[in-house]
């Protein structure tokens, strides 16, 4: 597995948000996270990335121990992702934004770009035409000198993407990707995540969008109270009847 955890914990106080969750994402893989609102889900996200520590448990990306380290290393470690409120640099062009995402791939030090040398150039020209590439792969090169604050919510979300594809990451966690988004940008934003799996990056998407998730995954852990009360391939889960008591109610056979 590329990605894995065991029996993750984090308590908030006398609250549990995160109980004894285990699973485990294998390379090139859409593996869906889903449940009720309140069931862990973002801090499970969280813990991953680093941005907050686990009360107890591992976290392992191809075997090396993520929990414990701060969110710059475990970024550098191949971990990107994206967040459910946008968190884009307004001011700055969607290609600069993709730019911004690619520093953990940059070597020249900031002195050499400072003074403009021709190694610290030469890279400066290959982030950028890469960052365009990534525009290009995510439907928006067009709009590669627009201010992200002028983007459509739907083409902020694509931005988000292209950046967080711009470390050429091992897995990139997706937290609610098609929120507020139209049928048709949904339609997009689901062949862009397949289009990710199959050029090698693993995903873990949270999503509340029950047929996205089922047209996308691989497979899909269902999280309630924190607790992982199942864990299996699309029509598994659909059929559980604790994830239909649970979660999906009358969306299982739709």
């Amino acid at each position: 597995m590329l990605l894995e955890l065991q029996d993750v914990r984090r308590t908030f106080g006398g609250l549990a948000a995160v109980d004894g969750a285990s699973l485990a994402v294998e390379a090139g893989e859409v593996h869906g996270l889903i449940g009720p609102n309140g069931a862990g889900k973002t801090t499970l996200l969280n813990l991953i990335s680093g941005l907050i520590p686990a009360t107890s448990g591992t976290i392992r990306l191809d075997g090396v121990r993520l929990d414990g380290l701060p969110s710059h290393r475990i970024a550098a470690l191949g971990v990107t992702r994206t967040y459910q409120n946008i968190r884009l640099f307004p001011a700055l062009t969607a290609a600069d934004n993709v730019l911004v995402g690619a520093h953990l791939k940059r070597h020249a030090p900031l002195w050499r770009r400072m003074l403009f040398l021709p190694s610290a150039a030469v890279e400066e020209r290959g982030a950028r035409a890469a960052s365009l590439a990534l525009l290009e792969r995510v439907g928006l090169a067009e709009r590669a000198r627009e201010r992200a604050s002028n983007l459509s919510y739907g083409e902020q979300r694509r931005v988000e993407i292209a950046r967080a594809l711009a470390s050429s990451p091992r897995v990139m966690l997706l937290d609610e990707p098609t929120a507020g988004m139209n049928p048709g940008e949904v339609a997009a934003i689901a062949e862009l995540i397949r289009g990710v799996a199959r050029a090698g990056h693993s995903v873990l998407l949270v999503e509340h969008n029950v047929k996205l998730v089922m047209k996308v995954c691989d497979r899909i852990t269902v999280l309630d109270f924190g607790k992982v009360i199942a864990d299996g391939t699309p029509a598994e889960v659909a059929n559980d009847p604790a994830v239909i008591a649970a979660y999906l109610g009358g969306e299982a056979a739709a």
